[in-house]
């Protein structure tokens, strides 16, 4: 099973509140946080939820 890389790259400041859970059961914290998940379909319905607030990489 393939695997990518999240990087978050906007603030998570003005963000509704599920927004911030999401990235936050991604593993992101803070600008620059990287998380190494699993290609799946909970994953990617996580992706794209916050998918302006990220950045998307295979790893």
């Amino acid at each position: 099973m393939a695997n990518v890389q999240v990087k978050l790259v906007r603030s998570l400041i003005g963000s509704k509140k599920d927004q911030i859970a999401t990235a936050h059961a991604l593993g992101l914290h803070k600008i620059g946080d990287v998380a190494v998940q699993p290609a799946n379909p909970q994953t990617q319905g996580k992706i794209n939820k916050i998918n302006h607030l990220i950045e998307v990489t295979e790893a």
